[in-house]
């Protein structure tokens, strides 16, 4: 036919059509790079976006992705017995998606454009491709990604210099980008795929985002707001109180409702009112994300707690009020010189996961432990690693209930166990306070990978190594 001869022809060319043409999107047909901006429909009170971005439009990009699984995709067919001719229609896709901002990604010599020196990168994941035969009521799954929190499954989709914190420039960046991914929901894509058209849908999921993307992107208070979590509705105080008993309650479609009432107030409320009916909303949500937990900042913002109450145990804090300045300097400065001394740990400005991953092992707790001259307080440290160590693999794994089903099974008795544990003996902490990760750490991990089946396979690690690619090709 025709579009053979065209593919032996011109083999690096993607054919490729659309049972429902995209609406709403981009009007440029070419398969490189375009302009981040194009489809972006700017208003006569939008100033020029400082920036610069580049991007591929999202069902090329997807294309190109699948056409990458081709021999996996025929290979899974051939496993699951399939007849290879009469699967042509009924293929899922299933896509996780990341962005995140990448710091400082500013050229250190030459002369470039006047541009933002921070950078934020977009980028998709095909995690898994199913298949619906016309006689069979379930999906089979003809490809999972193996590797899903490598940089080499992680897609780039849109580069772009940008603050992410810069609300505007990020809504025009990411404006086209899901006008297009809301479209390809609506739409099938047709594409050869094994010699023969077959159509595929597609499933987003928005889950490698980091809390800061989250806020930006569903329009919530920063997080140092009372409503402390993006998956529920709680608050700090409430959260303090009841550690474990939480829902997923948040969506999008829930934080546009709540946008609109925060907007319009229809009930005449008075400030205080407004804010707990909206529950932390205060900007119109733009962008849909999927209400999950980031394995990665889990264990950097868990791993700075502890550090925080190992300086506090060695203070004898439960035992003060109001201890000085000086007196948490000493501490710290105590804690630092035990952790270089004993496990050669340096101390570091600011959490990293290098730094936060030796840190949180049962040998720091018996050096710490050294400091420590109460018995009790030392026994108390013991049992919150030992819990804490017993619970991060379920949230780590790429499937927990393969790769510790024991500890994915006592998950909800070792965090019930922990939370006691900072009620009674880390009272003086944990007094109608708690941080945004140890509350998500208590409450929502069972729930969440019953939902997807894991959460370190959703997170955003390989979104992490495909930055620091990135940012080693800028620097050259």
């Amino acid at each position: 036919t025709q579009r053979q001869l065209m593919d032996k022809l011109l083999p690096d060319i993607l054919w490729f059509g659309l049972q429902l043409a995209l609406k709403n999107v981009s009007t440029s047909c070419n398969e490189s790079i375009i302009n981040g901006l194009s489809g972006w429909a700017s208003s006569v009170d939008d100033s020029p976006a400082d920036t610069i971005t580049r991007r591929f439009r999202y069902d090329v990009a997807l294309v190109s992705a699948i056409k990458d699984l081709e021999e996996d995709i025929m290979e899974g067919l051939k496993e699951s017995g399939m007849e290879d001719s009469t699967c042509t229609s009924g293929f899922s896709v299933m896509i996780k998606e990341s962005c995140d901002g990448m710091g400082d990604v500013s050229e250190k010599h030459g002369g470039g454009p006047a541009v933002p020196e921070k950078g934020v990168r977009f980028s998709f994941t095909i995690m898994s491709v199913s298949v619906l035969a016309d006689e069979d009521e379930e999906e089979d799954t003809i490809f999972t990604e193996p590797k899903p929190n490598s940089e080499l499954s992680c897609k780039p989709l849109c580069l772009t210099f940008v603050d992410e914190s810069d609300h505007e420039t990020l809504t025009a960046v990411l404006g086209p980008i899901d006008a297009e991914r809301i479209a390809m929901k609506e739409s099938r894509l047709i594409l050869s795929v094994g010699g023969l058209p077959r159509s595929f849908r597609f499933h987003f999921r928005g889950t490698g985002y980091d809390e800061k993307m989250v806020r930006e992107l569903e329009g919530l208070k920063a997080s140092g707001s009372t409503y402390i979590c993006t998956v529920c509705d709680s608050g700090r105080a409430e959260a303090s109180k009841n550690m474990v008993l939480h829902s997923v309650t948040r969506s999008q479609e829930e934080n546009l409702y709540r946008y609109e009432i925060w907007r319009t107030n229809p009930f005449s409320e008075s400030a205080d009112e407004l804010r707990d009916r909206v529950k932390g909303v205060s900007a119109k949500p733009f962008m849909e994300t999927q209400p999950t937990i980031d394995a990665l900042h889990c264990d950097i913002g868990n791993a700075t707690e502890f550090y925080k109450i190992f300086q506090d145990e060695i203070g004898w804090v439960y035992q003060k009020v109001n201890p000085s300045r000086e007196e948490r300097r000493s501490w710290r400065a105590a804690l630092d010189k035990q952790l270089r001394k004993k496990m050669k740990l340096k101390p570091v400005m600011r959490m990293n996961v290098n730094y936060a991953r030796r840190l949180m092992t049962q040998e720091t707790v018996e050096v710490v432990c050294e400091l420590v001259p109460s018995e009790e307080r030392r026994e108390a440290l013991r049992e919150l690693m030992r819990l804490y160590l017993q619970m991060k693999p379920v949230w780590r794994a790429t499937c927990p209930a393969k790769e510790c089903p024991t500890q994915l099974c006592r998950y909800s008795f070792n965090s019930q166990h922990f939370a006691d544990l900072l009620s009674s003996a880390f009272k003086y902490r944990y007094n109608g306070k708690i941080t945004n990760y140890l509350h998500k750490t208590l409450a929502h991990v069972p729930e969440i990978i019953e939902r997807d089946g894991s959460i370190g396979a959703w997170t955003r690690r390989g979104k992490e190594s495909a930055n620091n690619l990135s940012r080693r090709f800028r620097e050259m």
